[in-house]
């Protein structure tokens, strides 16, 4: 395993990040607790640090069975990411959005489903319109004073909202977001216009979630288009086959064959070569899936290779936080 420090936090996490939003029961295609406790031990087998889970993945149940297993391993060596902002409690809509009682109930609670007195990193799911972005911040901040959170984290938003989420903590001398989990990979790029360069300057640590495009780029597009993952991930307006995506997969698909690789081996060799990447968030139910992307961090490519996967890209519409 590779290790890396996230953003100016300091923190030593590895280079790729276990995604846990698959622990539960709120749909079939998940992980019973069981299953789910294998792969979370394969993890710290190969020396994966770093989770990442969410308060309503499975509404808890993802948080519940995460807190579970690391329990019975040393806390210090493992660093966790929850995040608050949807709706928990069905009829309750003080259960979702960013204010000071959404924020400060939900993480009471996540706290008591993981298990543990202090969370590393707390991200705020979403942007919320309806609520001021300094009562978010001077919330957070406190959360962190009271040593509940190390860190705050954000995820997909315009750069413009992230601009000025950092800007007003700096203003008013609040903790400022040190993270940003962001939509990004092969066949969506659109982050490379301004939320990532922002992150760059700003030392910012960047958490792509869904790297593989959720699951375009690990097999011919052909055969993805046909699947039931493809059918929902087009209804929802991910355009990975749009914008030069066919032909970006059919190069992938080159590339793995000529290095005797897999497709997702390639497209996650390519995030671990972008320098404003500090660890994709691997999200699996398989444990040879898992093995496979902790491998592809052995992949080299030349400057020639990521180019030559980079060339068909063309403008795709905004995806993530719309």
């Amino acid at each position: 395993m590779e290790y890396t420090t996230l953003g100016s936090t300091g923190i030593t996490v590895s280079q790729i990040a276990l995604g846990c939003m698959s622990f539960g029961s709120s749909d079939e295609w998940m992980l019973d607790d069981e299953e789910s406790r294998e792969l979370i031990e394969r993890a710290i087998d190969l020396g994966i640090n770093f989770f990442d889970t969410a308060n309503v993945y499975s509404n808890g149940e993802s948080e519940e069975i995460l807190g579970d297993v690391l329990a019975e391993y040393d806390r210090d060596e493992q660093v966790v990411a929850t995040k608050v902002f949807g709706e928990m409690d069905e009829g309750n809509p003080n259960s979702q959005g960013l204010s000071r009682k959404a924020i400060e109930q939900e993480l009471s609670n996540s706290l008591d489903r993981l298990g543990m007195e202090t969370i590393d990193l707390y991200q705020i799911h979403r942007w919320d319109y309806d609520t001021p972005i300094e009562q978010t911040l001077r919330t957070l901040d406190d959360t962190v004073r009271r040593g509940q959170v190390r860190h705050v984290g954000a995820s997909s938003m315009w750069a413009y909202q992230f601009a000025e989420a950092l800007h007003t903590s700096d203003r008013l001398g609040l903790e400022r977001f040190a993270t940003m989990q962001n939509l990004y990979n092969l066949v969506y790029r659109e982050e490379e216009r301004e939320m990532l360069p922002l992150c760059d300057r700003e030392g910012v640590g960047v958490m792509p979630w869904s790297p593989l495009g959720a699951g375009f780029l690990t097999r011919p597009h052909e055969e993805f288009e046909e699947t039931t993952r493809g059918e929902h991930e087009s209804s929802i307006g991910r355009p990975y086959p749009e914008g030069g995506g066919r032909e970006v997969n059919e190069r992938v698909q080159e590339l793995a064959a000529e290095k005797g690789v897999t497709m997702a081996q390639i497209a996650l060799a390519w995030q671990f070569h972008k320098d404003w990447v500090t660890a994709p968030i691997v999200g699996t139910s398989s444990i040879d899936h898992l093995e496979d992307a902790v491998e592809a961090l052995e992949i080299d490519l030349t400057d020639s290779e990521i180019e030559y996967l980079e060339a068909p890209y063309e403008p795709v519409p905004i995806s993530g936080h719309e």
